[in-house]
């Protein structure tokens, strides 16, 4: 889904470098604090995390690829390592905080990944976790999935927004099922400015995410269809424009 670094900091990596500061604060990360990262894909959330004075962060993803982008973009101050959220390779109470930044609606088993991130932090330590409001509050792909549907119906069963726990009040009832006290949630909102409507497009044709796959699988004719559909929709001023993301935020204490 999320395989090719660069393709992914093109498209979406923009979005998580600017919400990953707003979730390790709402997180309540702080000094000298071991952090583990799970999903770190390319290190947004890892790198503002090790930027507090002392912390002691951890990165881990699946991907092989990102793990490795992560390391070539600053490998001194985190320590970031290939694994699995949904079996996690550290002793447990081993973190302060366990933390995950739009990861959970993607795996196969979101309960049992966050059982995972309790299961490695200490008594009375927190585990927070955010994905994006692909429903409502994305304004890129709500853009996009309702240009390619008006063209094509059946876009709509690849739409982001038919995933799991991107609903305001999901992520705190998975949190409350798993026995995690104080659960606290809040919505973060992050805006990015596109200088062109290339600079919005561009991004999609590296086939990233489901959104991307869509666009490479379609034939050239219904791709300069969707493309001039967009470009009429988000260029009427005619030069740059701004879009919003917001993402539903949850943390709680481990008991």
């Amino acid at each position: 889904m999320f395989s090719e670094s660069n393709g992914y900091e093109r498209f979406m990596g923009r979005w998580s470098r600017l919400l990953a500061p707003l979730f390790v604060d709402f997180a309540g990360v702080r000094d000298g604090e071991r952090v583990l990262d799970v999903g770190c894909g390319t290190g947004a959330v890892s790198f503002a995390a090790a930027a507090i004075p002392g912390v002691n962060a951890v990165g881990i993803d699946r991907s092989r690829a990102f793990v490795a982008a992560a390391r070539r973009a600053d490998g001194t101050r985190v320590r970031f390592c290939v694994g699995d959220a949904a079996a996690l390779p550290m002793p447990d109470d081993d973190f302060d905080r366990a933390v995950s930044m739009l990861v959970l609606n993607f795996v196969p088993d979101a309960a049992a990944a966050s059982a995972e991130m309790i299961r490695v932090t200490r008594p009375n330590g927190v585990v927070a976790a955010a994905v994006w409001d692909y429903r409502e509050g994305m304004q890129m792909l709500r853009a996009f999935w309702d240009a390619a549907v008006a063209l094509d119906p059946g876009a709509a069963a690849r739409d982001e927004g038919q995933m799991p726990l991107c609903a305001r009040g999901e992520l705190p009832q998975l949190w409350r099922s798993l026995s995690l006290h104080d659960v606290q949630a809040a919505g973060l909102t992050v805006t990015s400015a596109f200088a062109s409507f290339a600079d919005y497009w561009q991004p999609f044709l590296a086939g990233q995410g489901p959104a991307g796959a869509y666009v490479c699988g379609l034939s050239e004719d219904a791709r300069r269809r969707l493309e001039a559909r967009l470009r009429e929709r988000l260029s009427a001023t005619g030069s740059g424009f701004t879009l919003t993301a917001r993402a539903w935020a949850v943390r709680g204490v481990v008991t």
